[in-house]
């Protein structure tokens, strides 16, 4: 599902300490703060507003119409599950709705804090009746079930209906930690903390928080790569983009109440155990020697504050892996320092029979890449290698020269890409060295995380007819971004009372193949297609809510090298033919068919502990079978439980694999009919 709420945070800085033990029973309602606007928000306010509606790519009118898109945003980022609000709530501000847009305007926001103010309120009195429901029985034999994602549907009419949804809310965090093993006290004992902590945060809310959200769901109205960079924020983006980390290497977001992975750094201390994956989520953090704390409901960047630290230390996460019916594991992490240019490029070679392909891993377009490669590309010319493979698997893009460079390569020359501005000039942007560093067959090997930079140079090697593209349909990031302060030179001057200002991202420009094609939204198809467990329904630029449309410009002139489109057919069947035998893709067949059977009702779970138990131990026995399967293919003995799985255990990659096989196959087509260059176009 798409979330409102997109706040995302790097978990690897210094460490700074947070306090989560204070006693909270004592705080009442009326010690809520009421927050109002800061004196420097309504120059922000201001300022924004007119860099986003004069040098924004969309072209857009902050009319009524806008005004209202922009009021149920916000409405819907204070409250996205609507279990907090009343539907009475919402309507008080129903005269508000169309004037949102002149608030920002002017700089007066009255209607974002109140209704931030209201939302604080109705907070506490739902975590203080999820308190007084503690006191109650707990039982797990019922059959009912909980909707996970309300954000479609009508806010409660009353108390007695938010009730409701509470009692089922209360029930679910019990009933996760029930699964863990926990014991009914030890339930209590965590959830009258993570509930009383959550009332203590409501008092530590302050006015930036409120302008942030009013300001992103402005943004984010726009498209979905536009933001509102608080001070705070502005300086985490300036100590990311100094490229010198300290931490796990993941980048984390808030998803309701819980901190999601949302990507990790290739190569990082998270990636590198294997025991995380993208849409994980941390429910306990824990330090050497002290135990795990329940951080469910917290603040992102005090769960950041929590995980960050120095080089060589050790944290422990509790991690509820994505999808529903999971039961909890502790990963333990050593934090390290990340330099993200040394992301560098690596090479494998693998061999099928006597035959050899080489397999360059590039995890991001960092600067220096290309000529990276081209060090690789000399090592494996003393290998006798058949066929390469580039692999840009969970590849999010980079530095655009050096997706021009890196493509550069593989061609002669030629343009790469059409960069088009909100004013409609394209520039084309080419490689100009009339060098190709490597002629022989070529595979991309791509996925929907492959977005940006990847997706420019993969559509460049099929419209060039230079490479196949093997995978799935890629991401469809086609946007270019720009940063920019909000401070003025005079602000100091005139107002050295004022703080930092913080910054905005704004898109500028789209990006468009060599044929015309924007790689926006639909991103590119790869000439064979792996099966795959990804919804491109969920997944993806086209899923984001306000996403640039796709669209075409002309085409580039430019000569094609190549034309492997004879050889689809021939590929594409024995490709059928082998993963229909291979044991790992019947497997993801098998997970393909459980999704979709289960697609429609997976937001709703069960709350009945035998059902939820069941779903533990058949998941877990599905897994077991499966590596024992592994286990006896290799002429291994089977494990009994999953407990006894060695900590060195690699879990298989068919996709490489079969991609080992498929750039075999086209090394030997070419071999016997070599392409033959078209005309230009």
């Amino acid at each position: 599902m798409n979330k409102f709420v997109r706040l995302t945070a790097v978990a690897g800085l210094l460490w700074a300490g947070v306090s989560y033990g204070a006693d909270t029973a004592n705080i009442r309602i009326d010690q809520l703060p009421q927050l109002h606007q800061e004196p420097q928000h309504a120059t922000v306010s201001e300022r924004v507003t007119s860099r986003f509606t004069r040098s924004h790519y969309r072209q857009f009118a902050l009319d009524a119409d806008f005004s209202g898109k922009i009021f149920d945003r916000y409405l819907n980022m204070l409250d996205y599950n609507h279990n907090v609000l009343l539907a009475s709530d919402v309507a008080q501000f129903a005269d508000k709705r169309n004037q949102l847009g002149e608030e920002l305007k002017s700089g007066k926001l009255d209607t974002p804090y109140a209704l931030y103010n209201l939302a604080q309120k109705r907070r506490f009195e739902r975590y203080t009746y999820a308190l007084s429901l503690l006191e109650k029985p707990m039982n797990f034999t019922g059959n009912d079930t909980i909707d996970l994602d309300r954000s479609k549907t009508p806010w409660p009419k009353d108390k007695a209906e938010l009730d409701s949804l509470w009692d089922a809310k209360v029930k679910y965090d019990e009933l996760n930690l029930k699964l863990t093993g926990k014991t009914d006290k030890e339930i209590r004992e965590t959830l009258t903390k993570r509930y009383q902590f959550a009332i203590k945060r409501l008092t530590q809310s302050n006015s930036e928080d409120v302008f942030q959200l009013a300001m992103n769901a402005f943004a984010h109205e726009i498209d979905p790569h536009t933001n509102y960079l608080s001070p705070r924020n502005t300086e985490q983006f300036n100590t990311e983009m100094s490229l010198s980390l300290e931490g796990i290497g993941a980048v984390l977001q808030m998803d309701d109440d819980y901190t999601l992975i949302n990507s990790m750094v290739p190569g990082g201390p998270a990636a590198k155990s294997k025991a995380i994956t993208v849409g994980d989520r941390i429910v306990g953090v824990g330090q050497t020697g002290k135990p795990v704390v329940d951080v469910i409901g917290w603040r992102l960047d005090d769960v950041v504050s929590l995980i960050k630290g120095p080089k060589g230390s050790k944290v422990r996460l509790e991690i509820l892996p994505a999808g529903k019916g999971t039961k909890t594991r502790v990963v333990t992490l050593t934090r390290e320092r990340i330099r993200l240019e040394d992301r560098a490029v690596k090479m494998t070679i693998k061999t099928v029979g006597k035959e050899k392909v080489a397999v360059m891993d590039i995890p991001g377009f960092y600067v220096g890449l290309t000529d990276d490669v081209k060090v690789q590309l000399q090592k494996m010319a003393k290998q006798n290698v058949k066929s390469l493979i580039i692999d840009l698997r969970t590849n999010g893009g980079g530095a655009l020269t050096e997706a021009v460079s890196l493509s550069g390569l593989f061609i002669p020359s030629g343009p790469v890409v059409q960069v088009r501005d909100n004013n409609g000039k394209v520039r084309e942007d080419a490689d100009t060295d009339g060098i190709v560093y490597y002629k022989g067959p070529l595979v991309v090997l791509v996925d929907r995380f492959s977005a940006s930079a990847s997706e420019i140079f993969a559509a460049a090697m099929q419209d060039y007819g230079r490479a196949l593209i093997v995978g799935e349909p890629t991401f469809g990031k086609g946007t270019v971004q720009q940063y920019r302060s909000l401070n003025r030179i005079y602000d100091q001057m005139l107002r050295p009372e004022w703080p930092a200002l913080g910054s905005v991202q704004y898109t500028i420009q789209k990006f468009y193949r060599v044929n015309g094609g924007s790689t926006q939204r639909k991103g590119v198809t790869p000439d064979i297609l792996m099966p795959t467990g990804v919804d491109p329904a969920e997944t993806g630029e086209a899923f984001e809510d306000n996403a640039m449309p796709w669209d075409s410009i002309n085409a580039a002139t430019y000569s094609k090298t190549g034309d492997l489109t004879a050889f689809d057919p021939e590929l594409l069947k024995d490709h059928e033919q082998r993963i229909a035998k291979d044991p790992e893709f019947q497997y993801i067949a098998q997970d393909i068919a459980h999704y979709k059977a289960l697609k429609d009702k997976r937001n709703i779970v069960s709350l009945n502990l035998a059902q939820r138990e069941k779903e533990n131990h058949d998941d877990d026995a599905t897994r077991l079978q499966r590596i024992n399967d592994r286990l006896q293919r290799a002429g291994k003995k089977p494990l009994k439980a999953l407990e006894d799985l060695p900590k060195d255990y690699q879990e298989p990659d068919p996709y490489l694999d079969e991609s080992v096989h498929i750039a075999l196959d086209l090394a030997h087509l070419e071999q016997a009919q070599p392409t033959q260059q078209p005309a230009a176009k």
